[in-house]
């Protein structure tokens, strides 16, 4: 027991002498630094005093300074240690569109992908495709209503309703003779253009559709080797026919066709 008493005695006083040390050093630094601190204190004084009797003379109040500094310290331009890191300019030489940016810009914006691909002399086509498109489903439509109107005035029986009479030609009337047939033209007019602006929609739909995936296979495209070298090559080959797992007798001579583009 008392041996055990004493090595507890001795590694206590070890620790204690180790933290006394630890405290004595920390000290000696922190007295250091302070030093320093005095020192470098000291050697600005004559450049505070000089900017603070310029400041007086210009008559800038201390409550000026204090918001400057404040607006400074709070300007966005501080961020990252006030570094204002310029944007790097796009080496549109050697710029590649990305097809999945492209798809989804046609998809959005008709002519979107097309802009994105900078093929600019295509927009004449897509915008061009897209207002006849509109065009003609309107123009379809509006004439599908005055023959729809005007079949629906000559089948009935009411006299004041004679829309028709603007479709006839100039001294035509509608009699008893010519009825049944005046009936059958304005019958399948109306069919007619409501076919053709129906056409007109599925036309327009197309239009968009060829729009996107022009754009999508455009940026694809735009990274496919395109070589100057264009050449034929034909040479003899060694075809094997499947007879014979004798390397003689299951091969045959053929010709060997090589296209490069």
């Amino acid at each position: 027991m008392k041996i055990k008493l004493t090595l507890v005695r001795i590694d206590v006083r070890h620790t204690l002498h180790r933290l006394m040390m630890v405290v004595v050093l920390t000290v000696l630094a922190a007295a250091r630094m302070d030093a320093q601190t005095d020192s470098i204190a000291k050697r600005l004084e004559p450049a505070m005093e000089a900017t603070d009797s310029l400041r007086r003379e210009l008559g800038i109040s201390d409550k000026t300074v204090e918001n400057k500094l404040k607006a400074i310290a709070e300007s966005p331009l501080l961020l990252n240690d006030t570094v204002m890191k310029t944007k790097k300019k796009r080496d549109w030489a050697t710029w590649s569109p990305d097809p999945q940016r492209a798809l989804w810009l046609a998809l959005v914006i008709p002519g979107g992908g097309q802009i994105y691909n900078r093929k600019y002399w295509k927009l004449p086509l897509v915008y061009g495709g897209f207002m006849g498109c509109i065009y003609a489903m309107s123009w379809n439509n509006m004439m599908y209503k005055d023959y729809s109107q005007a079949y629906l005035d000559i089948m009935d029986s009411d006299p004041t309703t004679q829309s028709y009479n603007r479709f006839l030609h100039f001294g035509m009337t509608i009699t008893s003779a010519n009825e049944e047939r005046y009936k059958k033209i304005f019958k399948s007019r109306k069919d007619k253009y409501r076919r053709w602006r129906d056409m007109s929609f599925f036309c327009l739909i197309g239009v968009y559709a060829l729009s996107v995936i022009d754009a999508y296979v455009d940026a694809e495209l735009s990274q496919f080797d395109i070589s100057d070298d264009l050449s034929l090559r034909v040479e003899p080959a060694v075809i094997s026919n499947g007879r014979s797992n004798n390397p003689i007798e299951g091969s045959s001579i053929g010709v060997n066709v090589g296209l490069r583009f």
